[in-house]
């Protein structure tokens, strides 16, 4: 071999060489950028083919009634959901779980739009899967790619139909709902409080929700959960502790007139918090958990009855004769009338203002009456008489002042003010004219422009228990802020106030409206009230607001009761007042209950009632 020859191949194999190493280089610096450059990017693109991040609900605080007792808690159930795919995949998972799921034509092509709609998120196909179709889907497992079946807590409401109104219920946040400031970190899918206690203590009841991942094979097959990323734990909503009493929520609803519409509320004397706030028809909240059905959604809207509309804090109605307690506390408040004074006019049934002629509910008349006795007996004539002493722009004042325009402060996220006139401008601005003099008859017995909550009525009374002041009633006791007024005052020092309590004490008595509804072993006082509706013809409003606690102590429950067309409050309104009073009482002393509780029912089981007609001190 030439000395040219050794050379060239020499140069050849040193630029084999370089080509060598070159390769090697870029290789390596390949190599270099996936492995470790770029590794972590490779890693999530990896983990995002295999594993599915799962939002995790957290439970809701349980609720519990005064005594302890769980009003509201939740349970297990079983959701069935598939996780984000191809349309057409989601459309194959849904066909393999129609038979299983009992789904028809119409829930799939539903699913399928949600699917459209919301292409990142699991697709939740049954929030609330019976235990024989979970177990029908885990032996398919196999079979159904996508499908992911979760535990997770439902919500749970005892004696559901007695509480709808005052606890609510939860479902899943609306699109809306997504755009209002207080949900400004929620997230679609979320489910929420939607009316009542449920809404408005959402923030303290809602919790927080968690995350984990699972692991899916390439089928996307659920595989297990996935151990190497952590994910986050859901944290508890906070217990809510109530002034409400159960037993006595449930007992109401239990005794309240069978058909009728109307309310209760029950407040307790020294704190104003709310022991029972019922209307009726209700609603039961546990057919809303998990969404409600369609169907049942367009009947209960609907109902003419109109089962959701919460009459205890919404509903307004003339406050009739439970109103002739403002105008005896007004009244007395500006001097023109002494506890035991007559009014000049006797009642003959009617009494005119000049050409303005008003009747009183006994045509026969009540005769010569002083105050005791005109509240006992509910006499128009004499508080037509009041009114006129006290005058429209002073009873327009009072009444204002007294709050009758005003919400009560209740913590719910529904209430209505009273409808009252702020001025006598209240006429010009409704109607259009200016107010004549005569108004003020219709004012006097609480009728007119007056229309009031059941709980506003409640909180008045409840002034005249105490002090004449009451804070705003409130269903829980703990959670939540305090409202910024906490209560109000009459402005009515004590003789008035004994003076009013002597009055309500003679309507209960022998001969007074609600005599047949007085009880054994409690003092009850109160007021009757028949509201008549705007047509003549319509059936009245039967009303009762009373007081009551053991003889010769101080009151210790208020009960204000409205049967919608009661047509009297002596019979329809103040027997379930008294019983409510009564069973609440028994409860407290540990007297044991009894089905014949007041005085007329001791009548027509006849139960001899000794005790029929006594006053005891104490």
């Amino acid at each position: 071999m030439s000395g040219d020859d050794w050379t060239v191949r020499r140069g050849r194999g040193r630029l084999a060489g370089i080509i060598v190493v070159t390769v090697m280089g870029v290789l390596a610096t390949a190599f270099f950028r996936a492995q470790v450059i770029r590794g972590t990017s490779w890693t999530l693109q990896s983990d995002s083919n295999r594993l599915r991040l799962v939002s995790v609900p957290a439970p809701r605080g349980t609720v519990f009634d005064r005594y302890g007792t769980v009003v509201a808690d939740n349970v297990p159930s079983y959701s069935v959901s598939l996780l984000p795919a191809p349309l057409d995949s989601i459309d194959a998972g849904l066909r393999r779980l129609q038979p299983l799921l009992g789904l028809d034509a119409d829930d799939v092509a539903a699913l399928m739009e949600r699917a459209r709609a919301e292409p990142r998120l699991p697709l939740l196909v049954d929030q609330d899967a019976d235990y024989d179709k979970v177990a029908a889907l885990e032996e398919l497992r196999a079979e159904l790619p996508g499908v992911f079946l979760e535990m997770r807590p439902k919500r749970r409401y005892a004696n559901g139909p007695a509480l709808g109104h005052v606890l609510g219920y939860v479902g899943e946040i609306s699109p809306g709902e997504l755009e209002l400031p207080a949900f400004d970190d929620y997230e679609q899918r979320m489910e929420i409080g939607k009316i009542g206690l449920e809404r408005e203590y959402e923030r303290e009841l809602s919790g927080e929700r968690g995350v984990r991942y699972i692991e899916v094979d390439a089928v996307g097959r659920e595989v297990a959960s996935f151990q190497g990323q952590p994910g986050i734990s859901a944290l508890p909503g906070e217990d809510l502790e109530l002034n409400l009493d159960l037993g006595l929520q449930a007992y109401i609803h239990e005794i309240f007139p069978p058909g009728r519409r109307g309310a209760a509320v029950a407040l307790n004397v020294e704190d104003g918090g709310i022991l029972a706030l019922y209307s009726a028809p209700s609603f039961d909240p546990n057919e809303f958990v998990g969404g409600i059905d369609p169907e049942r959604w367009v009947q209960l809207n609907a109902d003419p009855e109109r089962p959701l509309f919460n009459r205890a804090v919404v509903g307004r109605y003339p406050p009739a004769s439970t109103w002739k307690v403002a105008t005896t506390a007004i009244a007395l408040r500006l001097g023109v009338l002494e506890p035991g004074e007559f009014m000049p006019a006797p009642c003959t049934g009617a009494w005119a203002l000049g050409n303005d002629m008003r009747r009183c509910w006994n045509a026969s008349g009540h005769g010569h009456l002083d105050l005791a006795g005109a509240l006992a007996h509910s006499c128009n004539v004499f508080f037509y008489q009041v009114g006129v002493r006290i005058g429209l722009d002073n009873l327009v004042r009072e009444g204002a002042r007294f709050g009758f325009g005003d919400v009560c402060g209740v913590d719910l996220p529904e209430e209505s003010s009273g409808v009252f006139p702020a001025t006598l401008g209240f006429w010009e601005d409704r109607y259009g004219f200016p107010p004549t003099e005569n108004e003020v008859l219709s004012l006097a017995i609480g009728q007119g422009p007056n229309d009031q909550t059941p709980l506003k009525m409640a909180q008045f009374y409840l002034a005249l228990a105490r002090d004449g002041s009451a804070p705003a009633p409130r269903i829980a006791r703990t959670g939540g802020m305090e409202p910024e007024d906490a209560g109000w005052s009459l402005g009515i020092g004590p003789e008035i106030l004994d003076a009013i309590l002597d009055g309500l004490r003679q309507v209960t008595a022998p001969g007074g409206t609600a005599y047949l509804s007085t009880l054994e072993h409690w003092d009850l006082v109160g007021k009757t009230g028949t509201a008549q509706q705007g047509l003549a013809d319509e059936p009245a409003h039967a009303w009762f607001v009373g007081l009551a606690g053991p003889w010769g102590e101080p009151y210790e429950i208020v009960t204000a009761v409205i049967v919608e067309e009661g047509l009297s409050g002596s019979t329809a309104a103040a027997p379930v007042a008294a019983k409510a009073a009564d069973f609440y009482l028994r409860r407290k002393y540990g007297v044991p209950t009894d089905s014949i509780q007041t005085l007329r029912e001791h009548y027509r089981s006849g139960v001899p009632a000794r005790w029929a007609g006594q006053r005891r001190p104490g």
